[in-house]
């Protein structure tokens, strides 16, 4: 029989009518002569009720399936008593009182309940993803998240973009992260990569005269994975020929702005604000600022200075700070216990030390005390600091004390409930440094990305005898709820600018033409001035469906170890297809005895 329309939408309009229903049994209750089915799909659940005495085969049928079967019936839908409405459901006035009914397959009893909010370990759920993805909460992630790639598409259209596909194999280059290798049989010794991101595509195709591009692209990273990233994911990629950075921030409000209409309801207030990175860094210690509560940063560095309290004193003479976050009535909140908790968690970012003092109507109290009661009026008045509050200070380097107090305000405002539910705050970030020092790496790499354009005042510091790093960008990122969802620029199109940045991160004229040549000759041959943005999808889906985890919003993740449970991957393969590519492990590596990484 074919099915007349998903359980989840049988409504009102079709009482007395018959219907064809196909799906799961979630729940079954048997109260005698009667038991009710809860049937799922997709689109939701509808009770069925079998009855013993006007349909006796159905009712022998239904008395003997269990949960997770999937069932075929027929039926007539009629409303449901008026003590049995169920408001909390879609179909909570109507259920379908079953002629026939048929089960297509049985299943085995589940590892775990097929149930919002379950309890069970994420690496079971990803393991059986075919049975999460059919809880409730699950499917409805993947639904928004279909709706939203919808609207991408149908917006881009629209504005008049062309969706574009790029190389999924392409050459290695550098652009922040480790490449995913992929060896080929036909060149031994030779190896594609998974690409990082459109990036160098997208500008060809400005040179190609594409005009506007947009793709739903996937990107590959190798790097160490957290709740809001994984190995693999999708870009909302744009390209624009002859654009502003303004021109490129409206086009990318138009689309939130529907987004957020269609998909949560919102009316988001459009142009969003414009924040400088310095602005950013000083007053919420992150690139991606948290604005939906206060407790901003401050500088004291100007009132220490000379305090009797050498480690400020000797910070503010060697040219560092010393910066405050302010948390009200937070006295009594903190104990001595609980700040070493959170002066033992910045040292990860190089902080030596959290100072702090408690605000009372007879001064401060606290280890530094004595040395700032001094000065306790003037910080008072910088912070507007008053009895009850609690003032954490960090001292050292820009990126230790911003860093740090970013880190500080952020997990006190959770940890106090400061943060208001269901606020939407977009805003963007601009005018970044051109280039940052990687502590990690020992050198100076690109904020953005090589291919970023200067501001137009300051490409005099790529000229000989200037200091390359004290250059801004024309770049933005878009943030929403501290949370960066997408980045963009304008991007070189002059190959003299490009050849001198290039040079500033190290690269010689060899090197970048080995690594970059194609596009560096694409300059040479009218390339438009252009510039883009890409945002993270999952991410963007993860923060409107106002989940935990980006791994609930992507339908087959990876786990924190970058491994798949469901298909065990990565895994080994046989002999013969390293031997076709040429591969020999290292003597250290144990090939055949070594066990793959989801059985460890």
């Amino acid at each position: 029989m074919k099915r007349t329309n998903y359980a989840g939408n049988t409504n009102e309009q079709q009482v007395g009518q018959e219907v064809v229903l196909k799906g799961w049994v979630a729940k079954r209750r048997n109260l005698g002569g009667l038991i009710f089915i809860d049937l799922w799909d997709r689109e939701g659940i509808v009770q069925l009720v079998f009855n013993e005495k006007e349909n006796p085969e159905a009712f022998k049928i239904a008395n003997a399936v269990r949960n997770q079967y999937v069932l075929e019936v027929q039926g007539k839908v009629q409303l449901r008593a008026e003590k049995e409405i169920n408001p909390d459901m879609k179909t909570g006035k109507v259920e379908v009182a079953v002629d026939n009914v048929k089960v297509l397959a049985k299943s085995e009893t589940t590892p775990f309940d097929i149930v919002d909010n379950v309890d069970a370990s994420e690496d079971l759920r990803m393991k059986y993803r075919y049975l999460d993805l059919r809880r409730p909460e699950m499917m409805r992630n993947l639904k928004l998240r279909s709706k939203v790639a919808s609207i991408v598409h149908n917006y881009y259209d629209n504005e008049g973009f062309m969706d574009v596909e790029t190389p999924d194999l392409t050459r290695s280059t550098p652009e922040g992260a480790r490449d995913y290798i992929v060896p080929s049989r036909v060149y031994p010794g030779h190896f594609y990569a998974l690409p990082q991101s459109p990036q160098l595509f997208k500008q060809l195709l400005m040179a190609a005269g594409v005009d506007k591009y947009y793709q739903l692209a996937r990107c590959f990273r190798d790097e160490d994975l957290r709740g809001d990233r994984q190995p693999e994911f999708t870009q909302i990629d744009t390209e624009m020929s002859f654009a502003t950075p303004e021109d490129i921030q409206t086009v990318t409000e138009g689309l939130i702005k529907r987004v957020m209409k269609e998909i949560v309801g919102v009316d988001v207030k459009t142009p969003f604000p414009r924040m400088e990175w310095q602005e950013a860094m000083d007053k919420y210690g992150s690139d991606k600022p948290d604005t939906r509560f206060g407790m901003l940063i401050h500088d004291l560095s100007d009132i220490v200075k000379d305090s009797s309290f050498k480690v400020f004193a000797n910070t503010v003479a060697d040219g560092n700070y010393v910066r405050a976050i302010r948390v009200p009535g937070g006295a009594d909140k903190y104990s001595r216990k609980d700040i070493s908790k959170y002066e033992d968690y910045i040292k990860r970012f190089g902080a030596k030390g959290l100072a702090w003092v408690k605000v009372t109507a007879d001064g401060y109290n606290g280890p530094v005390a004595k040395f700032l009661n001094d000065q306790a009026a003037q910080i008072n008045a910088e912070m507007d600091a008053k009895d009850g509050d609690l003032i954490l200070i960090v001292a050292g380097s820009f990126h230790v004390v911003a860093d740090s107090l970013g880190y500080l305000r952020r997990a006190i405002a959770e940890e106090l409930d400061m943060i208001k539910p269901n606020q939407w705050n977009y805003l963007w970030v601009v005018n970044w440094p051109m280039f940052e020092y990687d502590e990690g790496f020992g050198k100076w790499i690109a904020a953005h990305h090589p291919f970023t354009m200067l501001n137009e005042e300051d490409l005099h510091y790529l000229e000989d005898g200037e200091d390359p790093h004290k250059a801004h960008a024309q770049s933005y990122d878009i943030i929403l709820n501290g949370n960066e969802i997408g980045g963009g620029s304008i991007r070189i199109h002059d190959p003299k600018v490009q050849e001198k940045v290039l040079k500033a991160l190290g690269y010689t004229k060899e090197r970048a033409e080995a690594r970059f040549g194609f596009l560096l000759k694409a300059l040479t041959m009218g390339m438009p001035p252009e510039g883009g943005l890409a945002f993270g999808l999952d991410r963007w889906v993860m923060l409107l469906a106002q989940a935990d985890n980006i791994r609930d919003v992507i339908p087959f993740p990876k786990n924190s170890k970058a491994v798949e449970p469901l298909t065990a991957a990565p895994g080994k393969v046989s002999q013969q297809q390293l031997d076709d590519l040429k591969i020999e492990f290292d003597e250290k590596v144990d090939y055949k005895q070594d066990q793959d990484p989801a059985e460890q």
